[in-house]
């Protein structure tokens, strides 16, 4: 079994991202031992910037000569894709940068749709492949809150993730991860870890979830 995961966040120490897909990890490797981790992590090695050249050259015909810089995109956009389908399930862990999803993240998505075989019907990619995002979240977007309908996070990850690649998503959000280094938000500081406390367990139980799912299919 084969368990993919991609990390976003550009912190190590204290990234919440991280320690909610170590949550999801953790149960998964608990019941897939001899299991195989493919890890991606976008937040400390990004992508060369080779979208624009790639994106370009697949637009080509097919005997139309391409430059250096269109063949090494090719190519790797050809292993991203790879690596992906070669999971059985999916843990994406990712923090929110100014409203939406790290430019690292974009450019990986956008990446793997130059790929000829991304041109698949809706939904056929990944079809019925389990996966869990979690979210890091500085502020709070709850209904009622100041930020309510700023987290554009969440739906763009639910059509790419879910509509168009075909994967059976759960997700598990933290918010108000920024209590305790934001003075502003210093009268936040229990709820957000009461929220992180609550976040982490549902992390574990879809973790639970994941490796239980694949359990029952093998």
């Amino acid at each position: 079994m084969k368990l993919f995961r991609l990390d976003n966040s550009i912190r190590t120490e204290g990234s919440v991202s991280r320690r909610l897909a170590d949550a999801v990890e953790q149960q998964w490797l608990a019941q897939h031992p001899h299991g195989t981790v493919i890890r991606r992590d976008l937040g400390l090695e990004p992508l060369p910037p080779l979208w624009p050249a790639t994106v370009a050259g697949s637009f080509l015909p097919p005997e139309a000569e391409r430059t250096p810089e269109q063949l090494a995109g090719a190519r790797l956009a050809a292993e991203l894709l790879d690596e992906l389908q070669s999971a059985d399930a999916y843990l994406f862990a990712v923090p929110i940068y100014n409203w939406g999803i790290p430019q690292h993240l974009k450019q990986w998505i956008d990446l793997i749709h130059t790929d000829p075989r991304t041109r698949a019907p809706d939904g056929t990619l990944l079809a019925g492949r389990p996966a869990v995002v979690v979210e890091a979240r500085g502020g709070g977007y709850a209904p009622g809150t100041p930020r309510e309908g700023w987290d554009h996070v969440t739906p763009y990850l639910t059509r790419i993730f879910g509509d168009l690649w075909g994967l059976e998503l759960s997700f598990a959000r933290a918010e108000l991860t920024l209590a305790d280094v934001n003075p502003a938000m210093h009268h936040l500081r229990d709820l957000a870890a009461q929220q992180l406390t609550a976040a982490e367990a549902v992390a574990t139980a879809h973790g639970a979830q994941l490796a239980q799912r694949l359990l029952a299919s093998a």
